[in-house]
Order: structure tokens, then C-alpha cells, then sequence
């Protein structure tokens, strides 16, 4: 599948291990692959402000990746989420439901650790970071979009609209923005 990639939706991918491995994620998230597509400025015709969106995908990891729906359907049973954070920053400190999980040690990486020799991709000598099936899910859904389309090749674009067709925070956070699935096809499909 990833023969079919453009250059810059390869750029993409390797942009969301890249974003992952600065932030100390143990994954590559679908979060990872819409602030790829951001520092690429392949949503700027969309006339994005990079920073907001970004803010907001910081404000969503603060609340352990709860969406404002999430946030909502708790408010209406009585549990004020924003004071729950709070509680929980207070005595861990600020963004404890935002750090990143920890890497599941074995043996062998466990050896190298002490050893001083970071776990590494033979390839490129970094370390492999994992995507998750959610983000393992929009790469999919981005080769469905193109095939549906009639596209010969998956671009930047398919995996927008793959991001905005799956539901949770990333595509939350997009459509507050005024980014919906029409518009994005309609305004970069042009």
C-alpha cells in the first residue's frame, strides 16, 4: 500500500513517527499524523491556524484524550471533568493524563538500556515506534477514500479525509475548526 503514497503523504507518515519520537510517544497516533499533515502545511488552503489546532489537540491530551462529547455526556451525570483534571494535576503535576504511556520493556531493551545503547531501527538507527490501530485504521481508510475516488495514488488529502471519517478527538477538533469531510474534499480536491 504504501507504493501508492506521494511523496508528500509519505512525508506524512514519516513527519507522525517523527512528531511521536519529539513528544516521547510510545505510538504513532492518529493526533501524530494530523500534526504531521499541519507542520506540512498541507491544511493551510483550509486556511488553518496551525497553532489553535494544535492548542486544542493539547487541551483534548490534557483530559486523557477525552473528546468534548465524552466531557459533555459526564457533565450530564454530574462529573465536572475540567475539576477532575485539576485534581488529578494538582497532586501529579500538570499534564499527568497527557504523558505518554510507557514503553513496554523487555529483556533485550531493558539490556541496552543499561548498557547505554538505545533500541534502534536497523534501517535508519532509530529507535521503532509502533502505530497504533487507530492510526493503522486512517491509513487504511485513506487507500479506501482513493480507491472510491477513482485515485491512482493515496495523497495528503486521502489522509485528511480518513482522519475526519473516523470519530474521536482528531476529527472533533478539526470540525471545530470549520474542517468537515465536504469541505476539505471540495476546497483540496480543486
Amino acid at each position: 500500500m504504501f507504493e501508492r503514497f506521494t511523496r508528500d503523504a509519505r512525508s506524512t507518515v514519516t513527519g507522525a513517527v517523527t512528531e511521536a519520537r519529539r513528544s516521547g510517544a510510545a505510538t504513532v497516533t492518529e493526533e501524530h499524523l494530523l500534526l504531521s499533515l499541519l507542520t506540512l502545511g498541507a491544511l493551510d488552503l483550509l486556511g488553518v491556524d496551525r497553532a489553535a489546532v494544535a492548542a486544542d489537540l493539547t487541551a483534548a491530551r490534557r483530559r486523557g484524550g477525552m473528546s468534548r462529547a465524552d466531557e459533555e455526556a459526564l457533565a450530564g451525570l454530574g462529573i465536572d471533568v475540567t475539576e477532575i483534571v485539576s485534581r488529578i494535576e494538582e497532586t501529579h503535576g500538570e499534564g499527568a493524563l497527557a504523558a505518554p504511556a510507557p514503553r513496554r520493556r523487555t529483556l533485550g531493551s531493558s539490556l541496552r538500556s543499561v548498557l547505554g545503547r538505545e533500541e534502534a531501527d536497523g534501517r535508519t538507527g532509530n529507535r521503532h515506534v509502533p502505530f497504533t490501530e487507530g492510526a493503522k485504521k486512517v491509513l487504511e481508510q485513506s487507500l479506501r477514500i482513493a480507491l472510491g475516488r477513482k485515485d491512482h495514488h493515496i495523497g495528503t488529502l486521502h489522509l485528511l479525509l480518513a482522519l475526519l471519517s473516523r470519530p474521536g478527538t482528531v476529527s472533533e477538533v478539526l470540525t471545530d475548526h470549520g474542517i468537515t469531510y465536504r469541505t476539505a474534499e471540495t476546497t483540496l480536491a480543486a
